[in-house]
């Protein structure tokens, strides 16, 4: 780890490094549409590291989500959509399907008979497909006449849906806390993590270092004494004179600036639990004699 000696009760920071192909950091999301930030939440960057320690969906987040988070854009990149569809078309029945629903196990059995067959042989079973259906079971209950679950949901078409990324960024998120042992598990952690990671979504992988330093100081100074990070090979990064937009959480709540809630408390299966917090924008002025990078893009 990096860093020169300080008092056991001042702040330090842990500088990660979000990069690769995409990124989405969801808000609003819903299945029709998912969206993304233009930025890493503080939620988003939270689950990353509780997913790297290898903590449970119901464990608390006291010690982890005390930290104060700080995020500086290098790179915005560019907002992507993509065209997505689930859904459509024929599928062949599974083994389930008969036994959840009796009325496709009827509708298959209609369309299997033998006599439909010039050689009245049936089709190997699983061969047979309803028109306008794909996926498991919807809205599943009891059937009044059997008693047996059913699919409220026979019949389904495609639906046409919208995923939003960031293409091609990358950001500087600083972790800041008192705690000097706390970072530098978490900083083990994202490089050794007991779960995969990713970059808002499983469909974005972080590609590149993720851990680069530990350093005593505040959020803002890190950010102005950290030159921007490389570009990978076919990126572009900002020039040295350009100065990055970084978003800085503050400890208490500030006059004229609005709450963010993406404050984690637990990361629950059935919803997280979030809570606000409050963060101040500032365009960062790197130091002219800024630490370089030596990593891998």
């Amino acid at each position: 780890m990096t860093g020169a000696s300080a008092p056991a009760d001042a702040p330090h920071v842990l500088l990660i490094r979000l990069a690769g192909p995409l990124q989405s950091w969801g808000i609003r999301s819903r299945f029709a549409q998912r969206d993304t930030h233009t930025r890493p939440t503080k939620s988003g960057v939270i689950g990353l590291c509780a997913a790297a320690l290898g903590l449970e969906r119901d464990d608390p987040l006291d010690e982890l989500g005390s930290v104060l988070f700080g995020v500086r854009a290098d790179r915005s990149g560019t907002l992507l959509r993509d065209y997505h569809t689930v859904g459509g078309g024929t599928y062949p029945l599974r083994p389930r399907d008969l036994v959840t629903d009796h009325r496709r196990a009827a509708a298959a059995e209609a369309s299997a008979e033998p006599d439909d067959e010039p050689d009245g042989e049936s089709e190997p079973f699983g061969r047979h497909t309803l028109d306008s259906w794909y996926g498991a079971p919807k809205r599943i209950a009891a059937d009044p006449r059997s008693g047996v679950l059913v699919a409220g949901e026979v019949g389904r078409h495609a639906m046409i849906t919208e995923r939003w990324y960031l293409s091609d960024a990358a950001f500087l998120v600083g972790l800041q806390h008192h705690d000097r042992a706390l970072l530098e598990r978490v900083a083990h952690a994202v490089e050794h993590p007991k779960r995969l990671l990713w970059l808002g979504r499983k469909s974005c992988p972080p590609s590149g270092d993720l851990f680069l330093a530990l350093v005593p100081g505040t959020l803002k100074d890190v950010f102005e004494s950290r030159a921007l990070l490389p570009a990978d090979g076919e990126g572009s990064a900002p020039g040295a004179d350009e100065q990055p937009w970084a978003w800085i959480e503050s400890p208490v709540p500030l006059p004229g600036v609005g709450p963010v809630r993406d404050q984690p408390e637990r990361f629950l299966a059935s919803g997280p639990v979030h809570r606000d917090r409050w963060e101040t924008r500032h365009r960062i002025t790197i130091a002219p004699h800024a630490t370089e990078w030596d990593i891998i893009p």
